[in-house]
């Protein structure tokens, strides 16, 4: 027969929902670290349609993990009576969710089941506000079903309670943490095979951005920038990741007017580190304050060393300095996107400069055990 352990030796049970993701770095480094904390037990609950880089990663690592089948909105009732029955077998004290339908679904259901500590994570902004105003009664939904909400930056927290009316005392503070090492400990050979896969050995400069084809990042901005580049650096290339979104066509508009060997775009590239080496200078150009959540290319390009230039958007307020870690822009202008391209691509002494204090800036602020210190005392106390 077995045994309870006493009260005081249990372990909290929390249990992570997320959905809709294949892979993503900052969770799986959170995820790790859960798994090896004395005082927690962690499930991970994925609503995704199939298996994911995730899903692999949480076998490999052999943490609990369970995937309920998930395609639209047509399997909410099916993923609901599910994720109550899980959530019951688990017996779970805390259930903290990650992006929109398991934070809909999770939070609902978690409710329903009797879970009294109910934690979402905000992953987005002023991206419904814009572009989805309806969506925005879900959200204000989405909030009101959860106990705490962790908001990843001040501006999700200015959004949360000035914009959709969450309580202060709701809303905590944790920024994304970030295992360094990932960046600064590449393999030289690895960084080559990309140039190869991507036939960019041959080409100098590469220009590099990683974002979503939406409006919002301001790669429309980027792409003529580049062009008045070619003139002065014809064997240039503007390497782009993530290359998916609802702006395509206005993306592949400007790109039919560069020769076609002077880009690259990438679906997607499991290999950021060695991804990011392969890069002379980084652009990440949102188009306002505040429609980055965090912007975690902002961390990840400085961590890697790149020379980089920025508007600031998301959390790039709170620790980006203009000619002290990075170049910064003003919002919505190419000509100036331009000319601070100009200046890394002639000044090497400024991209030491840049190089150097961007590592020491986000190696200080943004490693890993700062981050996992706070999401603990959010569960523990």
């Amino acid at each position: 027969m077995k045994t309870s352990l006493p009260k005081s030796e249990k372990k909290t049970e929390l249990v992570y929902i997320i959905s809709q993701i294949n892979k993503s770095l900052a969770l799986e480094w959170t995820i790790f670290r859960l798994s090896k904390e004395k005082d927690l037990h962690l499930s991970v609950v994925l609503l995704n349609p199939g298996t994911s880089a995730l899903e692999h990663f949480l076998f490999t690592h052999d943490i609990d993990n369970y995937r309920l089948r998930f395609r639209s909105k047509w399997d909410y009732p099916s993923v609901c009576r599910q994720l109550w029955s899980l959530l019951r077998k688990l017996k779970a004290d805390i259930v903290h969710t990650h992006l929109f339908d398991a934070s809909l679904l999770g939070l609902f259901t978690a409710r329903w089941a009797g879970v009294k500590r109910r934690i979402l994570t905000r992953h987005h902004a002023t991206f419904h506000h814009e572009y989805f105003p309806r969506a925005v009664w879900y959200d204000r939904l989405i909030n009101s079903m959860a106990t705490e909400i962790v908001a990843i930056s001040k501006n999700v927290q200015s959004v949360l309670t000035h914009q959709e009316g969450v309580a202060p005392e709701k809303v905590f503070i944790i920024e994304h943490g970030f295992e360094m090492e990932y960046f600064s400990e590449v393999i030289p050979a690895k960084v080559e095979k990309l140039r190869e896969i991507y036939a960019i050995d041959q080409q100098k400069p590469i220009i590099g951005v990683i974002s979503r084809y939406f409006e919002l990042k301001g790669i429309h901005y980027i792409i003529p920038a580049f062009k008045a580049i070619l003139q002065d650096y014809p064997d240039a290339c503007l390497l782009m990741a993530n290359t998916k979104g609802n702006y395509t066509s206005v993306i592949a508009n400007l790109l039919s007017e560069l020769p076609e060997r002077s880009y690259r775009e990438i679906t997607f590239e499991s290999h950021l580190a060695e991804l990011y080496q392969c890069m002379d200078v980084f652009v990440h150009v949102p188009i306002n304050p505040q429609t980055e959540a965090f912007g975690q290319t902002y961390v990840e390009a400085l961590a890697a060393g790149i020379p980089s230039v920025f508007t600031l958007s998301g959390i790039a307020p709170e620790f980006i300095e203009h000619e002290v870690n990075a170049l910064v822009v003003p919002f919505q202008d190419s000509n100036a996107i331009e000319n601070a391209i100009r200046r890394l691509l002639r000044s090497e002494e400024l991209r030491e400069q840049l190089s150097r204090k961007g590592r020491e800036t986000v190696e200080h602020r943004f490693a890993m055990p700062e981050m996992m210190r706070k999401l603990k005392q959010l569960y523990l106390g």
